[in-house]
């Protein structure tokens, strides 16, 4: 057009004098404009931003409020809380803790600027991509997120920590974000800062505490559920590595001496791990067990429960609770007298109730008191399970046979001929498959059928079997030629959620202990619970049932338990096993036992007519229970032999459990 040609124009898109796909390509000036003004929108954002968020209270922690446990009926069980928390000077806490602290944490602490772009770079990719929270924060950003207590993993979240550990680095001096650094870190034991951490771990106060001590807190700074060394071994021998390379790290740093260091090489050991007097007997073992639930499925850990803010609804049955704990000190009492007999010295009991149904654990004992005995019997990986694990080879034999014959369902009872006199008559030995073998070893309590069938089943077979029904695959002992006997050692919970599967007719719910999670009154996710599997064939679960049935009929009825009219289903372990343990696992049924004559059990290859699906566990609301008793000294990790224990009468201990879950059955 006349009068614009040479005319520059404002923006010069799309670019002329230029042909085919240079005229579409910006100009170096072009991206060089626009990359200017992204970055001045960011720092305009960012200067916003930074505006609004305000540095919160460090005392927000302390003024938490408390987590609720309730029972199943929703009633209060105890209210975990307010934080435990003391707040001291950095007078009163050790250079050398400082700087065992600083040498952990953040090496570079008094020199840089409260962040760490490539940590905070880092936790971006990894939150954005749905990736594991990424370490590597300061410890001004560890103190911001400390007294920030947000519990969301999210590109906000790390933006607001970054922000406000610019803010807090501009207004604090180092002396000061140390010093809330210290009062607000978690370090386990329901402690949150040095002061309750060392009386925590050692019983005194932060100020006494001395270089090797103030070490091993420190190594605690990095997880308590995986560094405090009183849970577990594998803690232990973690912390133990972690104290080392903290001492060595501040030799290394200039903050300790060579010949200072030579002092501290015996390891310094805590003081025993305790609980709340609010967490007496069973109360404590049924928060460790809610906890560990809630951890496996949520992501949430011991810092963020301690936290406080949640309503926990769990499982627990409170009167259930409270008669299985009656039954156990009843039986105690009357049958175990350590102070005459040194037999009955460091006696355990554990046990718990799972519902059929929906495998819902209702009840559990984990020890005399929870404050005094740590160790949750009821949920212990330690203890063999003996005779109550050969049900599980009988139900791999039985579905073996089931898949080779095609009888995969319902089938025809076996029927036996009776002869003149009316005794039954058996087959012969030789005829009979290693199922009916294994049932009708299993009711006369005989073992090397159970050798002979992992050699034919298959160890792989009868493991996989266990632990499809309910145990978990840790708990299971090496694959030899014991291993059919017992050798395994899985908990009271996962032997009664097993042998639900049995009464179930085959069909397994996983075993909860939480059936509602909130927080600051909104639901948590993840708690969702997954759907029923059917394991075993129902017909083969019938059978094992059935002749688990007469097992324990008969362990009953002979010590003068219940009446031939009182049906149950149930295993235990038998006088002649090799363990260290007994256990008695049982739950009321719909149906009675069926006996034949002499000292053989009816048996048959097939599922009693008649019977309704799921029959073995009544309506499903009645628990099946599974009772352990062992012997364990405190501090000896092999558990002692059962020898003598409850008398001579009482046959390695095995008759207690038996009377334990008869108590429970009919306490009031």
């Amino acid at each position: 057009m006349k009068g614009t040609k040479g005319r520059r124009r404002f923006l010069d898109y799309p670019r002329q004098g230029r042909e085919g796909p240079r005229r579409w390509l910006p100009s170096w000036r072009q991206w060089l404009g626009v990359l200017s003004l992204c970055v001045l929108g960011l720092f305009g954002l960012f200067a916003v931003v930074y505006a609004k968020i305000d540095v919160p209270d460090e005392n927000e922690l302390a003024r938490k409020q408390a987590t609720v446990y309730h029972w199943s009926d929703g009633s209060e069980m105890v209210s975990v809380g307010a934080v435990n928390r003391q707040n001291v000077t950095l007078d009163k806490v050790p250079d050398s803790v400082e700087n065992s602290v600083i040498a952990a944490e953040n090496a570079t602490f008094y020199s840089d600027s409260g962040v760490s772009f490539k940590g905070i770079g880092r936790a971006l990719v990894s939150v954005v991509s749905g990736g594991e929270t990424q370490g590597g924060s300061t410890i001004t950003q560890q103190y911001v997120k400390n007294t920030y207590l947000s519990q969301d993993q999210t590109v906000t979240r790390k933006v607001r920590e970054f922000i406000i550990a610019l803010k807090v680095s501009n207004q604090q001096s180092k002396h000061e974000i140390l010093r809330g650094y210290l009062n607000t870190s978690w370090f386990g034991r329901d402690s949150y800062g040095i002061e309750a951490a060392a009386h925590a771990y050692y019983g005194i106060d932060a100020e006494k505490l001395n270089p090797s001590q103030g070490a091993l807190l420190a190594a605690v700074l990095k997880g308590s559920e995986q560094y405090d060394p009183g849970l577990s071994k594998a803690n232990h021998e973690r912390a133990e590595a972690r104290w080392k390379w903290i001492l060595d790290r501040q030799v290394a740093t200039g903050k300790m001496s060579k010949e200072e260091r030579a002092k501290y090489r015996t390891f310094p050991e805590p003081r025993k791990i305790s609980k709340p007097t609010s967490q007496a007997g069973q109360t404590g073992y049924l928060i460790d067990v809610a906890n560990k639930f809630i951890k496996a499925r949520t992501g949430l850990t011991d810092k963020d429960l301690m936290r406080g803010g949640y309503h926990i609804h769990t499982t627990f049955d409170k009167e259930r609770t409270r008669r299985l704990e009656k039954a156990v000190t009843d039986v105690r009492r009357t049958e175990i007298d350590a102070k005459h007999r040194k037999a009955d010295a460091f006696v355990q009991f554990g046990a718990a109730s799972v519902r059929p149904k929906d495998g819902a654990i209702v009840a559990l004992y984990g020890g005399p008191d929870a404050t005094r005995h740590f160790s949750n019997n009821a949920d212990t990986s330690a203890v063999p399970a003996g005779s109550a694990f050969k049900p599980f080879v009988l139900a791999a034999a039985l579905q073996q046979e089931a898949y080779e014959t095609g009888e995969t369902d319902e089938v025809d009872e076996t029927e036996e001929s009776d002869d003149a006199d009316g005794s039954t008559a058996e087959p012969e030995a030789g005829e009979r498959t290693v199922a009916e073998n294994l049932g009708k070893a299993l009711m006369l309590g005989q073992s090397p059928p159970f050798v002979q069938a992992g050699k034919e089943v298959g160890l792989e077979q009868i493991r996989a079997l266990a632990v499809d029904a309910g145990l978990r695959k840790e708990s299971m002992a090496q694959l030899e030629q014991t291993f059919p006997l017992g050798t395994s050692a899985p908990s009271a919970i996962r032997m009664a959620s097993a042998y639900t599967t049995f009464a179930n007719d085959g069909l397994h719910y996983e075993p909860y202990a939480v059936s509602e999670l909130t927080y600051d009154g909104k639901k948590v996710s993840g708690l969702g619970r997954p759907e029923a599997e059917q394991v075993l064939d129902a017909g083969v679960a019938r059978q094992v049932s059935d002749a688990l049935r007469i097992v324990g009929w008969r362990s009953l009825s002979a010590e003068g338990g219940p009446s031939a009219t009182t049906p149950i289903a149930a295993g235990r372990t038998e006088p002649g096993d090799r363990m260290k343990s007994a256990w008695f696992i049982g739950s009321p049924s719909a149906a009675e036992p069926d006996f034949g004559s002499g000292s053989g059990a009816k048996y048959g290859r097939g599922s009693r007519p008649g019977r309704a699906p799921g029959a073995g566990a009544g309506d499903g609301n009645e628990p099946t229970t599974a009772v352990t008793m062992f012997r364990n000294k405190p501090g000896t990790p092999a558990l002692l032999p059962m020898q003598g224990v409850g008398g001579a009468k009482s046959k390695l201990g095995t008759t207690l459990p038996p009377k334990v879950w008869q108590a429970y059955q009919q306490g009031s």
